[in-house]
């Protein structure tokens, strides 16, 4: 009798652990990853382009690290040294409009009050961002003379932080193809309406946000992704025992009625005080909001009065520092930080190192045929205040990185749109970026396994990958599938089907 209970018990823990192994079955991966992600969970990516900024796309990643790249100086553009200009020159904003580069500022040669009587708009074209000119435009007159590229006088607070865009809504009115925003917190923010971008008019003369602090630059754009007006503007916030500068966003479907503030959830990160947020969809991937922040450190001096003195730094604006600090968001209410370190330092020179230099220009724009700029203002509160250009390689603020030794990446589950996969990328002459394709439960699909991947080399904005020399994916489109990239000494930047 024993024996046969001892033969019932076993025979009894045979049929439960196959049953348990039965039904874990669909949470392995064949044995090759550690996680399973059901079908609930299948990114839709479609055609779009998709830059590694972030973990949206990874699922596992074996000696691949997320990266930050730090732009490239390449120098001062604009000397703000016209009479109506001068050391007080900020919130600055560039847009591409097909041929032309808009750039929007404001004037201020002497510290004051926010929102003074003494603040204008000024504007300058360029037919490359490189080259900028200043238009005389005769619209105002300044110092008994309209020849000057004020677009905004009289005005005031809209000139304190006047932050234009261009709507990109689909059917939007021809007379209304820019809008902006300006004020302060005793105004609210006043809405702007522009057909050429240079002639403006208060869209309506009540504020149409009212609940915010809104003593920074207080950006706005459309969202094709969310189908709403975005604007995230200057909060503040209590941590501890401190008051901190930070972003809260609003939405609207008209420009004119806005939800609700809601606060802006950094993450689990340290509080900073950030000045301006600079939020913009990434015009390459607009459904991805690209933020070049200015990062301000109260009391964290470097000049002494002596030194101060003698680069003619007026005598309020040396006992801080700032420097430029890049996020990312998906919509909503999250900012992605992934890397807390500086995005653009401080230049070589203590004239870089005085308060609220360094503050980034509103959106990044395309300067080449693989090359994007961004501007920041800098010398501030100097005679020397400018506007200084920094360059990235297209989709460059972060890239997927391994070393000699190799690694890989597997993205989570995905369907998409197109006949081939197109990869920006760089790698040593050593290096190489290879691409499988798997089913769901991890397994190789016939024809685009590891050992019939092409090796990408080399340094490229778009290339196609390829598979025994042939690209094509369309039988795999609507299909979820993974993607496994094999990488080595190499950067990835982005990646899209077409």
């Amino acid at each position: 009798m024993l024996l046969i209970n001892k033969q019932l018990l076993s025979g009894l823990a045979r049929v439960a652990r196959s049953v348990l192994l039965l039904a874990a079955l669909p949470l392995l991966w064949n044995g090759r990853h550690d996680h399973f992600v059901d079908n609930e969970n299948i990114v839709n990516i479609g055609s779009r382009l998709e830059l590694f900024v972030d973990s949206f796309l990874i699922e596992k990643q074996d000696n691949v690290q997320l990266i930050l790249h730090p732009p490239v100086d390449a120098g001062n553009v604009l000397s703000f040294d016209k009479p109506w200009e001068g050391p007080f020159c900020g919130y600055a904003t560039i847009i591409k409009d097909g041929d032309i580069y808009r750039l929007y500022y404001r004037g201020l040669p002497e510290a004051g009050k926010d929102g003074s009587s003494s603040e204008t708009t000024c504007y300058a074209e360029s037919g490359d961002g490189i080259n900028w000119t200043r238009p005389d435009l005769g619209i105002h007159e300044i110092s008994g003379s309209p020849d000057n590229n004020v677009i905004l006088a009289g005005v005031a607070p809209i000139t304190h932080n006047f932050s234009p865009f261009l709507d990109t809504r689909e059917g939007i009115s021809p007379k209304h193809r820019y809008k902006a925003l300006g004020g302060t917190k005793n105004s609210g923010l006043i809405a702007c309406v522009s057909g050429d971008g240079v002639h403006w008019n208060k869209l309506q003369n009540d504020p149409v946000i009212t609940e915010g602090a809104f003593d920074s630059q207080n950006v706005s754009f459309w969202s094709g992704e969310e189908e709403l007006y975005l604007c995230y503007f200057r909060t503040w916030k209590r941590v501890g025992e401190r008051n901190y500068r930070t972003v809260s966003r609003t939405t609207s479907e008209d420009f004119i009625h806005w939800s609700d503030p809601v606060e802006m959830d950094f993450g689990n990160t340290p509080a900073e005080h950030l000045y301006t947020n600079q939020t913009s969809p990434y015009f390459r991937a607009p459904h991805i909001y690209v933020a070049i922040a200015a990062r301000f450190m109260p009391q964290r001096q470097v000049l002494s009065e002596e030194q101060a003195l003698q680069l003619n730094v007026n005598p309020k604006y040396f006992n801080d520092c700032s420097d430029a600090v890049l996020m990312t968001s998906r919509g909503g209410n999250k900012y992605n930080r992934t890397f807390m370190d500086g995005f653009i330092r401080p230049g070589i020179g203590l004239q870089n190192w005085v308060s609220r230099s360094n503050y980034p220009a509103l959106n990044v724009v395309q300067t080449g045929p693989a090359e994007m700029s961004v501007y920041l203002n800098q010398d501030y509160a100097q005679p020397t205040s400018h506007l200084h250009r920094y360059t990235l390689r297209l989709d460059g603020f972060m890239s997927l990185n391994t070393s000699y030794e190799g690694g890989e990446i597997y993205t989570k589950p995905i369907r998409f749109k197109g006949d081939e996969l197109f990869l920006n990328f760089s790698t040593s002459a050593a290096g190489f970026i290879k691409v499988e394709i798997l089913d769901m439960e991890g397994n190789p699909i016939k024809g685009f396994e590891l050992e019939k991947a092409k090796e990408l080399i080399g340094n490229e904005i778009e290339k196609a990958v390829s598979w025994q020399g042939d690209p094509d994916l369309s039988k795999l489109m609507d299909q979820a599938v993974r993607i496994r990239f094999v990488m080595k000494d190499a950067d990835l930047y982005s990646m899209r089907f077409r």
